[in-house]
């Protein structure tokens, strides 16, 4: 399974600044995988420590040394095995219960940077550890998303596919793109999933794992927070598919309970952020100017998911919801898509706006040096009335809409098919050399 960030690793491996790397995500994006991959393709052996799971001597040894020869020298005698740098990969994963093992990473810096040295970071559960500190400045930090759209494909040995599309925006392919889109939707990123289960179209077999998964999170609410904390947690995470329902144009604290106010679940909203299970999108005044952070509005924002898969369960949305084009975006008012479209540009900082008219653009992001307006529309619904508002306001050099309709410009708007996100860079690059 081919993960995008390797080509970071890669990087960072042949680095001479290179510093101890913390690799950071929520539960369950494949962390511990990418970096066994990267283990087995580009050094001749590793260390590996998973501080979940690690008999205690090992783990009691941060809480006795903190220097980093005497660290390593230990783990020489328990492992058996000689650590040299370059050649030996040190793996400390799972390390956001153990604060000692992150300040190890300051003196590995300072005192034994030759040394590769990469650690692994859940996010849920964090905070109870808000007072450790933190290496700054002596740690390379990186974060791992989901699986993307191009990442699935490339599971599915569609590398030729995708070549084919990052060179030529075409059509002749376009039924093929929209099925893998259907299985994106649904099967979620799991290596077990998507590997075998979209073969055999078990969708059984793939609602109980990512059930199982589901009740994993809950669980880990009640496992890190006191009763009241997890239960204002539960509300606020049951309500995001409710929230898209109502057709709001913000969160509304009233759909938790009769009466609720955002003092009361500030913490518990601060904590599902922070765990990174669930993304805060906020709204800003106006998206003219950069940066665009200037001008967002702290009390109006809208919630989605970590990912599209949560959304279908939380939502108990059905297989056969996906197998209509039309039904993708009546589902929740389009939240199904909106979800695939923001999950799939992370590394893009997204708000969104609404103006007096009742005009409301999804998504609006910085790319480079340019404000861009993005829309998500339905299959026959793309007249983008949010957007002509916006372009008679603010005039943008470029705006994006995102539907199941073909690729196409018109002078000032360019229509991406959902399927062809991962074309995204290409089609702008053609554009900017266009206009050029």
């Amino acid at each position: 399974m081919y993960r995008k960030k390797i080509e970071y690793l890669k990087q960072w491996k042949e680095s001479q600044q290179r510093k101890p790397l913390l690799l950071i995500g929520a539960r369950q994006v494949w962390k511990t995988f990418l970096l066994k991959e990267f283990w087995k393709q580009y050094y001749k052996n590793t260390i590996y420590i998973n501080f979940e799971n690690i008999a205690s001597e090992v783990s009691q040894l941060f809480d006795k040394e903190i220097d980093p020869k005497k660290i390593l020298l230990n783990l020489e005698i328990y492992f058996n095995e000689k650590i040299i740098p370059g050649e030996t990969l040190i793996i400390f994963d799972e390390i956001q219960d153990k604060p000692r093992v992150l300040t190890s990473l300051k003196y590995f810096c300072e005192l034994a940077n030759e040394y590769h040295i990469v650690a692994s970071w859940s996010l849920l559960g964090t905070a109870l550890h808000l007072g450790t500190s933190f290496p700054t400045w002596k740690v390379d930090i990186q974060y791992l998303y989901p699986l993307d759209f191009e990442e699935f494909l490339l599971a599915n040995n569609e590398d030729k596919l995708i070549q084919l599309y990052k060179i030529n925006q075409n059509d002749t392919f376009n039924e093929k793109l929209y099925e893998y889109f259907k299985y994106y939707l649904y099967v979620w990123w799991m290596p077990e999933i998507v590997f075998s289960r979209i073969t055999e179209h078990n969708f059984e077999i793939i609602d109980s794992l990512q059930w199982s998964l589901l009740q994993s999170y809950r669980y880990d609410f009640s496992k890190h927070t006191d009763i009241t904390l997890t239960k204002k947690i539960t509300q606020i995470w049951e309500s995001i598919p409710l929230q898209f329902a109502k057709e709001n144009d913000k969160f509304i604290w009233g759909v938790l309970r009769e009466w609720a106010r955002a003092k009361e679940y500030e913490i518990a909203l601060q904590w599902l952020c922070d765990s990174g299970l669930v993304r805060k999108v906020t709204r800003v005044k106006r998206w003219d100017k950069i940066p665009l952070s200037a001008y967002k509005e702290e009390d109006a924002f809208k919630l989605y998911f970590l990912d599209v898969w949560l959304l279908r369960n939380m939502a108990n949305i059905p297989w056969s919801v996906l197998l209509n084009k039309n039904s993708i975006f009546d589902e929740f008012n389009g939240l199904i898509a909106e979800q695939f479209v923001l999950q799939n540009m992370d590394k893009y900082h997204c708000f969104y706006w609404t103006s007096w008219a009742n005009a409301e653009v999804d998504f609006v992001t910085q790319i480079n040096d340019k404000v861009v307006p993005i829309e998500v529309k339905s299959w026959e619904n793309t007249k983008s009335k949010s957007l002509r508002i916006y372009r008679e306001k603010y005039s943008p050099d470029l705006s994006i809409r995102y539907s199941l309709l073909n690729l196409k410009e018109q002078d000032w708007l360019v229509n991406i098919p959902l399927y062809l996100i991962f074309c995204l860079d290409e089609i702008l690059k053609r554009l900017n050399n266009d206009n050029n």
